[in-house]
This record gives structure tokens, sequence and C-alpha cells, in this order.
């Protein structure tokens, strides 16, 4: 990890994830969408669901790091409210730069799109989510509905899409050497002539998706801007969009304080399906 709060994160999300109660749901690890050992997802359902609306959540880590894993604890709470969790992994840049992460996300949908159906889960309810590097790949699929109906994702199939701490705009004038958002153009881009092609702020324009954005009061100046800036242009937008900013949080306790499973992030995603309950 880059730096000791990054690597306590992940201590604490991947405890979570070895301590997990699996009681009243049904499991299914390691399906896989494609050839490549990160190209695989879990699957935690209601015991018995039956087309119930599917929550896809990608876990974060800076495009360079991270495991599904890291949301195996939000499991029970989002199974409590009659969903499917799908938890993806996705090729990290030590092995592909983007956009190979985000065409792992298409190709991951369309496959969850597919086969979903035997596992509990509604292919026309999808509620896409993630945390940090993975809310940017949530946005990004949200609002790139050409590119989703690509991988056979049906047009309206995505409901909503709730970003934690997202980075939804990579470029950056003058990054500093050595720092996060100089990794962006160091490490993670195939291309840094694409800084704006992956970044969610640039596609919002025909916007239908509802989005419901939020991230730590303390969180980083990049992440804050971004959301406030994807918001404004969302307002513009059909789609309805809300942002939540969490007090006294930072940018990993945005998605760790989802422990708690009266979180007002659960609470909007109950509302979100509960609005489009088929």
């Amino acid at each position: 990890m880059p730096f000791q709060a990054a690597e306590d994160y992940a201590c604490q999300v991947m405890s979570w994830a070895r301590e997990l109660p699996t009681a009243g749901m049904d499991i299914q690890r390691d399906v896989a969408y494609g050839e490549n050992r990160l190209q695989r997802y879990d699957v935690f359902s209601p015991a018995g669901a039956k087309n119930a609306p599917v929550v896809v959540f990608w876990h974060g880590g800076g495009w360079t790091n991270g495991y599904r894993d890291y949301n195996a604890f939000m499991a029970p709470h989002i199974t409590a409210l009659g969903c499917v969790l799908v938890s993806p992994s996705y090729r990290l840049v030590s092995e592909a730069p983007l956009p190979a992460a985000f065409e792992d996300s298409l190709e991951m949908l369309g496959h969850v799109a597919q086969y979903i159906g035997r596992m509990g889960g509604d292919a026309d309810r999808l509620y896409l989510g993630g945390h940090s590097a993975g809310a940017h790949l949530a946005s990004l699929v949200a609002l790139r509905p050409v590119d989703r109906a690509r991988f056979g994702v049906r047009q309206g199939a995505v409901r909503a899409c709730l970003p934690i701490s997202g980075i939804m705009d990579l470029y950056h004038p003058s990054p500093a050497p050595g720092s996060l958002e100089e990794r962006v153009y160091s490490m993670v881009l195939q291309d840094t002539a694409q800084d704006a092609v992956m970044s969610p702020i640039c596609w919002t324009a025909g916007n239908s998706v509802p989005f419901y954005l939020s991230y730590g009061e303390h969180d980083s100046e990049r992440v804050q801007r971004s959301n406030l800036r994807i918001r404004e242009l969302l307002k513009l937008q059909q789609a309805s969009v809300d942002l939540r900013i969490m007090q006294g949080q930072d940018h990993f306790q945005a998605h760790t304080s989802l422990r708690d499973a009266h979180h007002p992030w659960y609470q909007q995603l109950a509302k979100f399906t509960s609005e489009t309950t088929a």
C-alpha cells in the first residue's frame, strides 16, 4: 500500500471479511467472467432469493491494489435489504493500466446480467456502487450506456449509482512528483491523453441514472472537488442527484462506516430499490 492509512484500512476490512457471518445468505465465490485470475466476482444472495435487486460494488485501492473481499462486510446488510451483492475484482494497473479495469467492469456487468438470475438476482434491476477507485469505475460504467449495451446490459437495467469517495476527475494540470495525482499519469493510465476519457465528470451529458454521491468531510481535496463539480453537471441532466458529506470522516472511514447497518447509504439504497420495484 502507498501509505499507512491505506494499509490500516486494508487490514481492517480484510479482518471483517474473515469474520463474516454467513447465516441467511447463499454465497458463490470466484465466479469467472474472463480468463485472468482477477476477472472474478463473489455473489452474496439472501437465502432462497428470486428476482432480487442486484448491487454491484467495486473495491478501491487506487487501481493499483485491493481485493473484492474489501466489500464482504457489507453483505449481511445488503442481503438484509433483500438485495444480492456482487463484489468483483478487476485487473490492476501492475498487469494492465486503464482502460483495462473499465473494460473488465463492462465485461463483468454483462456476465452478471446474463447469469445473475441463477443466483437469485434480477438482471433488470442493477444498482452500482464502489469506494474510491471502485467508485470511479462504478460511475464511469453508469455514465456510459452505449458501452454497457455492447456487453449485453439492457437499456434501463442500471437503476441508480451510489459511489463513495469516488475520483471523478483524473485530470491534473501539474501534479507534484510522487503525489497520488502524479501516480495517475505515471502508473494508472496507459495513455496520459486519456485522462479525460477515463474521467466520469466528462460523461455526464444526457445522464438518465440517478446518483447518490458521498464522501468524508476530511476526504482528499481531489475527491471533494471532483464530487462537487460532477454534482453540478449531473444537476443539469434528467436524472436526480444528491450529495452527502459524512461529517468527521476521512477517505477510508467513508467506507468502513458502512459497518453500521443503519448507515444513510443503506437507507438510500433501500429507497432506490423500493422506488423501482418491478
